[in-house]
């Protein structure tokens, strides 16, 4: 499910693929307004389920991954920090929390803010699975393969 949410560069939130349009995507924010635009080729619009992050020993962590520690840290509720108001501490103290082994290097605090902002997008618009059943076994597969 988390495949289909994007982020657009430039634009705030996040946005729900709901079709295909001649050269364009057309898509709905996550939010209460549904409010549906296209995203064109010139937007670099990037799936959720394709960012990763940076860490110390893995490499990367997908962010479905990162959502899920939050979930489970924060009993499926949102996050009562503030994205934008929280200080550059407090951000990099709910960071180490979900992800104590983050690249302290490759991770600025603009990313995690982002981190914490989406989640609790979806959050509130009522996603509470990040990881779907196929992806967990997939990535089993590949982990056996390895």
């Amino acid at each position: 499910m988390i495949r289909k949410i994007l982020a657009i560069s430039g634009k705030p939130g996040l946005y729900k693929l709901i079709s295909r349009g001649n050269k364009s995507l057309i898509v709905e924010t996550v939010d209460e307004q549904k409010k549906r635009i296209p995203a064109f080729g010139a937007d670099r619009v990037v799936s959720l389920g394709d960012i990763s992050i940076y860490t110390n020993d893995d490499g990367e962590v997908k962010l479905a991954t990162v959502f899920e520690s939050i979930k489970e840290n924060y009993g499926g509720k949102a996050v009562d920090l503030s994205a934008k108001k929280a200080s550059q501490e407090d951000i990099i103290a709910f960071f180490t929390k979900v992800l104590p082994n983050y690249d302290t290097d490759r991770v600025r605090v603009s990313d995690m803010r982002k981190v914490l902002s989406w989640y609790n997008i979806l959050i509130a618009d009522g996603f509470t699975e990040f990881i779907s059943k196929e992806e967990e076994d997939a990535e089993e597969n590949t982990a056996e393969k390895d």
